[in-house]
């Protein structure tokens, strides 16, 4: 069930749902400044973005028109960043927490901290919108869209060059939890599977953003 909607500091408007005891937004974050008013560079140059070590957003293929649906993508570095990505009162969520949404809606314990693909059909469950995906098992599971997380295929961007893929195929989104020096935790829907995958990918990666009330 959708509770009251959420505003970031640009003023966007997020829809949110609970999901056993917590309550997420059911859209991705599209915020500019981080939560003290300070903005958050946007990197259009593939150079730029592979070379930085510090937070960043871009909209995928540098297109502003993708924003509505998809929202923006953000390296980890701004996620980490202690200025705040997330509207005052939220979070980024934990890997712990992402587990937690994981293991509501069907995986065992053992199976939400493994990593690669879980489960049976716990991303189609997280996933929505049938016209956004491209056509396969994600989209044809009968659970598909039923979490009311309503995850799309957002694609993402790649730390190694700055390249812009998958969109309509899969959907990328950060956890707050790092993993490495380097890497840090995150999980993806493929529209070509209905579980879930979890694994750690670099910092510099540009991946969607969930947040999670505090």
């Amino acid at each position: 069930m959708n509770e009251t909607l959420v505003k970031d500091i640009d003023g966007n408007s997020y829809k949110t749902v609970k999901i056993g005891k917590k309550i997420w937004m059911a859209e991705t974050l599209k915020v500019t400044q981080y939560r003290n008013g300070d903005p958050i560079p946007n990197l259009t140059d593939e150079n730029d973005w592979q070379n930085t070590e510090q937070g960043a957003y871009c909209n995928y293929d540098n297109n502003e028109d993708n924003v509505e649906t998809y929202g923006r993508l953000y390296n980890w570095y701004a996620v980490d960043d202690k200025r705040g990505l997330a509207p005052r009162g939220w979070h980024i969520s934990t890997d712990d927490e992402i587990k937690e949404l994981e293991m509501y809606l069907g995986l065992s314990q053992s199976e939400a901290g493994e990593d690669g693909p879980r489960g049976t059909n716990e991303g189609s469950k997280l996933a929505n919108r049938k016209d956004l995906w491209d056509d396969g098992i994600l989209q044809n599971n009968p659970e598909f869209g039923t979490s009311g997380f309503d995850f799309l295929p957002g694609g993402y961007r790649g730390y190694d060059d700055g390249h812009y893929g998958n969109m309509g195929y899969l959907g990328h989104f950060w956890s707050s939890t790092e993993g490495s020096t380097n890497s840090a935790w995150g999980r993806v829907l493929n529209y070509y599977y209905s579980e879930i995958y979890r694994n750690y990918y670099n910092k510099k990666d540009g991946f969607s953003v969930r947040c999670i009330k505090d």
